[in-house]
This record gives structure tokens, sequence and C-alpha cells, in this order.
């Protein structure tokens, strides 16, 4: 029974610490889209090359309010009841949260195959798990050194009324 719960926590952990380069990754490669096609310029709105092609639309689309944005045309139009609106949206309420904290213990380390099972779970072959594997690891040192505290934590169970 031990073993299977260290087994189960290395199994998060492993997944956790390969999260963490990929989630940053991904948020570079999410900011830097909307730059990149920005910068291409199209000859007229249409461009079909040897390899690739692109063009460019101008689309009416449909787009509910933002809270914000509902908020604060609620606070123009009435503004005594905005006020109010405002405050009730300001107000911070007790969430009971629940969440495991987890780490390696010192002087402790993950092996690569524990990364590897991870890996392989997201559906990687052996040879590209293998690829990715030196390369995660080595990302995912680099932000943990800048992050500090080697505890993590992950939310298990949220309750919508506090417990009294």
């Amino acid at each position: 029974m031990e073993e299977e719960l260290e087994r189960r926590i290395i199994r998060l952990i492993a997944t956790d610490r390969i999260e963490v380069p990929i989630s940053s990754m991904s948020g570079k490669l999410k900011r830097n889209k909307p730059k990149l096609g920005q910068e291409i310029e199209l000859p007229k709105s249409k461009y079909v090359g040897e390899r690739v092609y692109a063009r460019i639309t101008k689309e009416d689309e449909m787009k509910a309010r933002t809270m914000k944005e509902a908020v604060a045309e609620f606070v123009e139009k009435y503004p005594t009841h905005g006020k109010v609106l405002q405050g009730i949206v300001a107000e911070k309420r007790l969430q009971k949260e629940t969440h495991l904290y987890f780490g390696v213990n010192e002087g402790c380390r993950l092996t690569e195959a524990d990364y590897m099972g991870v890996l392989k779970d997201l559906g990687f072959g052996e040879a590209t798990a293998r690829g990715l594997y030196t390369e995660l690891i080595e990302v995912s040192r680099n932000l943990s050194k800048k992050r500090g505290s080697p505890e993590r934590r992950v939310l298990i169970g949220k309750c919508e009324e506090p417990e009294e």
C-alpha cells in the first residue's frame, strides 16, 4: 500500500515537472502567433506560394461582452445601482479549497523512468519520449531555479460554501 502511494506521488511530481516547461513554451507560442501574423503583409489580401498560402478576411462576429465591459456599461446607464454592482463584484468571498502539497525529499531525485512513464502516457513513443526527456528536464530545472520553493501544490477540491 505504501509503495503504491509513493508511486502515485512520484507520478504527480513527474507530471508537474513536465507540465511546467510545456506550459511555459505553450504560452510563448500563443503570444508569438498574433505578433507573427501582424508582421505579414500580403499583396492584396491573398498569397499562394510554392509551399504555403495565406489570406486576410474581415469578418463580423458576434462576441459576448466581458463582465468588465458589461459592468462598465451598467454603471454608465445606472450610476447609483452601478456603484452597488461594482461593490458586489469587488467583494471577496471566502471559498474553501483543498490543496495537495507535494515535493521530493532532500537528497532524493526522480528517475528517468519516472519521467518516461509520464511522456509515454502523453502518447509519445520510446524514441521521441527519450529525446524530449533531456530537453524538458533541462528547461524544468532552469524554471524551478527561478521559482524558488521546491514544494508544489495542486487543487484537488473546491466547495462553494465554506465549512463552519
